[in-house]
């Protein structure tokens, strides 16, 4: 019986989650789609857990058992938000495809460039998307017309270029070849000065 009213509890949440997170990005103002989407999963699984409480079904589960409800339901909610709207919001290869079907369903391999730094950067307003997330997440700051990492910034640009360089795929396949080109991709970056702030 337990495992019914954990199944039927569960698709509560699963509901819960996809009507708030519906009703979030129709109707409140959204600053960072991730996040946004983390406090949807903390919302419904509060609700839920009301819901449940009120009438009746939590009396037959543990404490301990109704903690692991909750950190199932969060994850359940953290992976719904990292795989769907996170990913087709930040997806390049989301775009790829959209692009191809828009552009009836081929474009030339040697315009990608071209589609990528005139429509894409353009058409998701990319540098505008990644500021702000950045600025949200704390990890910049912009002042005086420049744009400067704060401490926190530090320490995550550090984190990742260590996990680039150290555990990365060394023998990526990348148009037929394999490389690691990725696991340091300012190997060949030409130092420029005219843009940099102090």
């Amino acid at each position: 019986m337990k495992y019914l009213k954990l199944l039927g509890a569960t698709a509560l949440f699963g509901l819960l989650l996809l009507v708030i997170y519906a009703v979030h990005v129709r109707y409140v103002p959204v600053n960072v789609v991730f996040y946004s989407a983390i406090l949807d999963d903390v919302l419904a699984t509060g609700l839920t857990l009301l819901l449940l409480a009120a009438i009746g079904w939590l009396r037959s589960f543990s404490r301990f058992e109704i903690a692991q409800m909750v950190c199932i339901w969060l994850l359940l909610g953290y992976s719904f938000a990292i795989s769907v709207p996170t990913v087709i919001d930040r997806s390049l290869s989301f775009y790829i495809l959209e692009k191809l079907q828009q552009r009836g369903g081929g474009i030339k391999l040697d315009a990608f460039d071209q589609v990528f730094t005139q429509e894409y950067v353009k058409e998701h307003r990319l540098m505008d998307v990644r500021l702000t997330e950045q600025q949200q997440s704390g990890t910049i700051v912009i002042r005086n017309g420049c744009v400067l990492l704060t401490e926190w910034g530090q320490t995550i640009a550090t984190t990742s270029r260590y996990f680039r360089n150290h555990f990365l795929p060394k023998q990526r396949l990348l148009m037929g070849e394999y490389s690691d080109d990725l696991t340091d991709p300012f190997r060949n970056s030409v130092k420029r000065s005219d843009y940099q702030c102090q």
